[in-house]
């Protein structure tokens, strides 16, 4: 919502655009009829003025437009100001992070959802203060250091590539200090209603039980806040635009988390197990239509509040998802070098010899989580529990193929040799839900409701000006 200053900015500059279009109507008019009124004898002189004045706009229209300075101020949000370079080093931050090439063009249809986005999170970041909450610098540390580990990258290798790509570090470690402030913000909200209880979970589960044998879905989202319906625009020209980018290959948890405005950015737009009664008719009418588990992507979905992007990672029939899980330990033995099959060393010889030695004498899992650490663990000897229809068919069919406490042949890859043993086969219905699942899902909506009504009063209480194109200190 427009503060009364910024409706007063707004109200001014459409009523001076009203009157520039009036005389440019009236401007157009007068020189149509000076033409209409030149005498045939004026023709050469007329022409020679309008070659010059066509020469001259050739010559301007040859000078480029001077660039934008970084420390141009685009917004002012409760007196704290918004510059171009913020919202051109989150653009960098979502390149980056999404591993796509973004052009000028993309930037350009980009912009104005990172200036909504930034806006946020200034609005939340003033929230997080007035609350004196302290967000340690061992929590944004350790943030990072999981983005690293999950991206199989090395300690301080995102700084590297950040400085690298020319994106200031601060715009990443900024990112994530509003995101772990913001769910301490959330928490102080909800207060007791922070914790589910026992009968309330027990209550969710009656429900599920009455509605045995309907389908739910597996869904994530992103979604894009809408101000006004009535001027929604720019943002359809966002979504779409985000859409283009998750056809192409970009990773659907990382723009979800980059640019998503619902709380479940925190999970990579993750929503879980939902059934059609929990979603917007609209939402279910898209679902029912798309490929399930090929990371298809929806068109823009128009729901209260903005629009919604939605992929379907799974479908099921409620209380009936039949499956196998497996527990398994495995043991890689390593190569020195990569394996060349022309030209194998002594190194990967005596390996593939240790290996069906091991294939032999090997007969229980503890003696498989012996030799994975002897060769340095560089695999985790327990992945956990697995569910053997999501893995690749090959080794789908071999572990149900597998005995128990039997290790498999050697299997050889480039950098080296892995040993795997089932230790547990069983039948299980996936579509019965834990409570910690359930519990989960309550908090999970309880949270986004709340979050939306923070944000919603925290843009209503605001004081957001638009100064594009006066630099800072001006």
């Amino acid at each position: 919502m427009l503060s009364p200053l910024s409706e007063t900015v707004l109200l001014f500059r459409q009523k001076a655009e009203r009157l520039s279009r009036m005389r440019l109507r009236s401007l157009t008019l007068a020189c149509s009829l000076a033409a209409l009124t030149v005498p045939a004898f004026g023709g050469a002189a007329l022409a020679a003025t309008s070659h010059h004045a066509a020469q001259k706009e050739k010559t301007v229209a040859k000078q480029p437009a001077a660039p934008e300075p970084d420390d141009m101020i685009i917004r002012v949000i409760n007196g704290i100001p918004l510059t171009k370079r913020d919202v051109d080093n989150r653009g960098k931050l979502f390149a980056l992070s999404t591993g796509l090439p973004v052009n000028a063009e993309l930037m350009d249809r980009l912009r104005p959802q990172i200036i909504r986005q930034l806006i946020d999170e200034r609005l939340r970041t003033q929230e997080i203060l007035s609350r004196h909450i302290n967000v340690a610098p061992e929590q944004i540390a350790a943030a990072i250091a999981g983005i690293e580990r999950r991206n199989g990258m090395p300690e301080n290798a995102l700084r590297d590539k950040l400085a690298e790509d020319g994106v200031s570090l601060t715009t990443l470690i900024d990112q994530i200090r509003v995101q772990i402030g913001w769910v301490q913000v959330l928490r102080q909200e909800l207060g007791a209603r922070g914790r589910v209880s026992a009968r309330e979970i027990a209550q969710r589960e009656e429900a599920l039980k009455r509605e045995d044998g309907r389908i739910e879905y597996n869904l994530s989202e992103i979604f894009v806040r809408v101000e006004d319906p009535r001027h929604a625009e720019e943002e359809l020209a966002f979504t779409n635009t985000v859409i283009q980018e998750l056809r192409k290959g970009a990773p659907f948890p990382i723009v979800a988390a980059q640019f998503s405005e619902s709380q479940t950015a925190l999970d990579g737009g993750s929503m879980g197990w939902v059934q059609e009664d929990e979603l917007d008719p609209a939402v279910v009418a898209m679902v029912k239509q798309m490929p399930v588990g090929v990371g298809a992507i929806s068109n823009p979905i128009t729901v209260p509040g903005g629009f919604v992007i939605i992929s379907v990672n799974g479908k099921r029939v409620i209380g009936h998802q039949p499956g196998h899980v497996a527990t398994i330990r495995q043991a890689f033995l390593p190569f020195d070098t990569q394996l060349n099959p022309a030209q194998v060393t002594p190194q990967q010889q005596q390996t593939l010899q240790k290996a069906m030695h091991y294939t032999q004498t090997v007969s229980s899992c503890a003696e498989v989580e012996a030799i994975n650490k002897q060769n340095g663990e560089k695999r985790p000897t327990d992945p956990g529990e697995l569910q053997l229809e999501r893995l690749n068919p090959q080794m789908r069919d071999l572990m149900l193929s597998m005995p128990l406490n039997k290790l498999s042949r050697p299997l050889v890859s480039s950098d080296g040799i892995d040993l795997i043993m089932v230790c547990s086969k069983k039948e299980k219905n996936f579509a019965d839900r834990p409570p910690s699942e359930i519990a989960d899902q309550l908090m999970n909506e309880r949270v986004e409701q709340t979050a939306r009504q923070l944000d919603s009063d925290l843009h209503r209480r605001a004081m957001i000006v638009d100064v594009h194109g006066k630099p800072r200190g001006v």
